[in-house]
């Protein structure tokens, strides 16, 4: 089985699908990447994607296609987005093992490269 850079959770899933068919325009997936921003460091991003770019990662999981920013390959590997509703908010959430801290408003995270030996490791042993 290959390695996927990061997978869905059924909710996510579905809410991008809900995205892509509301969608005005032709939409075939979304684009996930990181910015430098907020006081913790870095933020994730997320467009919409009307045809792949170059050099993008390509996750395909549940039905849904997700493209990668290479700049942010290495700190999303491993991660599980979700998407999460309540009362007061909706959102795409992350799962990350590699964030190492956020900020207290929650817009803003600390990520670190992923630890590529670890993953081999864990890989051969699992």
């Amino acid at each position: 089985m290959a390695f996927k850079i990061m997978t869905l959770s059924d909710a996510a899933a579905e809410r991008i699908t809900e995205i892509i068919e509301d969608s005005d325009k032709p939409v075939i997936g979304v684009r996930v990447g990181v910015k430098n921003a907020g006081c913790a460091g870095m933020a994730y991003t997320m467009d919409y994607v009307t045809e792949p770019v170059a050099g993008d990662d390509h996750v395909s999981d549940k039905g849904v296609e997700v493209y990668v920013e290479p700049k942010a390959t290495m700190f999303l590997l491993g991660t599980v987005m979700d998407f999460e509703q309540s009362k007061m908010s909706s959102g795409f959430t992350f799962r990350n093992p590699n964030q190492t801290g956020a900020c207290g408003c929650g817009e803003s995270v600390q990520l670190k490269p992923a630890d590529l030996k670890a993953i081999a490791e864990a890989r051969a042993n699992g």
